[in-house]
């Protein structure tokens, strides 16, 4: 099984800074996209930022400009600096990844999900 595993979420004042990072362990071959999500109570889960094995980036518009996503391949984990933290950027951050393949043999593919982490930007 594949696990992702959240770390650096917490409590900020506005224009504060936080810096998360999800993990992959098991057993992996490669993976093609990961990203980040976020969910505030009563709203849907939305994309907040991704990339692909070729580091091409793609950003909500409500955090380009104050969030950076990037990957570190070797280590199968991606990271999201959030600067500039806004009230609304308050919610249950999710990390996820995408056409994970266990195998160099076989093409198959699945998508995993982390857990979340809480992220809170108030006074």
């Amino acid at each position: 099984q594949v696990q992702l595993v959240e770390s650096g979420g917490g409590l900020v004042q506005p224009g504060g800074s936080l810096r998360l990072s999800c993990a992959a362990s098991g057993i992996i071959y490669s993976i093609n996209g990961m990203g980040w999500y976020r969910q505030a109570p009563g709203k849907q889960r939305e994309l907040v930022a991704s990339i692909t094995a070729g580091s091409i980036t793609n950003y909500a518009a409500s955090v380009k400009g104050r969030f950076t996503i990037s990957r570190d391949n070797a280590k199968n984990t991606v990271y999201l600096q959030m600067n500039s933290l806004k009230p609304e950027d308050t919610a249950v951050y999710y990390c996820k990844a995408d056409g994970v393949r266990r195998s160099y043999y076989s093409s198959y593919s699945s998508d995993f999900w982390g857990q979340g982490t809480q992220v809170t930007v108030s006074s």
